[in-house]
């Protein structure tokens, strides 16, 4: 009875260490998907929209607007750019996504070519052309539009879904405020497009603090964080996934500068 009794024992242990294990693993892969690379965007289902078209030819018109976005091309979006309607504009949190969509039913889709990739860069009405849309609008500008759909239609229906946001470069900040105050925009961001949080620590302080989200892609931190390097950790609305940016800034950045990291979302 010792004997059996001992071996069951050992059985026992053997069977926790193996749970121990695997709960080791599970929580190594679970930490990656947030600080890691585990954990990537990938295509949302297609849905039903409507498309409209705004501006000249110039695409001066998609400069400026609700996201912050001052200038388009300056931020890492070109003129693939599109205003979107509060469903999917989600109070700014939307900025920066990227849309995959195709004109359908239209004798104005270009056949050889009805698809186009956008960025939400600003904020439009509604759209209540069809039930189906639940108030999904894409207002695109001018040259954008041109791409899949020939201006005649003037409104389209569409169907869209989100994709992968597939930048070349790292995130980039743009700082304002003042010595007390600093106002951080986010630009550039790949994978989902999106950041949900952002947290900056000074190489002196060396600590992070955590920012509120202001407008649009911007986040705000009351602090005195002049004369020193600065670091940034940004979360993904999408997939929550962590990234941290050292030392982005040189010791004596100045407001209405733009700065470039080393990482980005896939």
């Amino acid at each position: 009875m010792a004997f059996s009794f001992s071996f069951h024992s050992r059985n026992f242990i053997n069977f926790l260490s193996i749970i121990i294990s695997f709960s080791l693993i599970e929580a190594t892969v679970t930490q990656a998907a947030y600080y890691g690379s585990v954990v990537q965007f990938r295509p949302t289902t297609w849905k039903h929209a409507h498309a409209t078209y705004y501006g000249d030819g110039t695409a001066r018109g998609t400069m400026g607007g609700a996201c912050g976005f001052e200038n388009v091309y300056d931020s890492g979006y070109g003129s693939n750019t599109a205003a979107i309607s509060p469903v999917l504009f989600n109070n700014g949190f939307a900025c920066g996504t990227c849309f995959q969509i195709k004109c359908i039913t239209s004798q104005w889709c270009n056949k050889a070519s009805p698809y186009i990739t956008i960025t939400g860069t600003d904020r439009a009405p509604p759209s209540w052309a069809a039930a189906s849309d639940n108030g999904a609008h894409f207002d695109l500008n001018k040259p954008a539009f041109m791409k899949f759909c020939g201006l005649t239609a003037g409104i389209v229906p569409v169907i869209y879904r989100r994709v992968p946001c597939m930048k070349s470069g790292g995130i980039r900040f743009k700082l304002q405020g003042n010595g007390y105050w600093l106002l951080v925009f986010a630009m550039n961001v790949g994978g989902g497009g999106d950041i949900s949080k952002m947290w900056v620590r000074g190489s002196k302080s060396g600590r992070w603090i955590s920012m509120t989200h202001n407008w649009g892609v911007s986040h705000q931190a009351f602090a005195e964080l002049g004369g020193q390097s600065l670091s940034f950790r940004v979360q993904s609305y999408s997939t929550k996934k962590i990234l941290t940016a050292s030392y982005v800034t040189p010791s004596n950045w100045v407001t209405g500068m733009t700065y470039k990291s080393s990482v980005n979302f896939h």
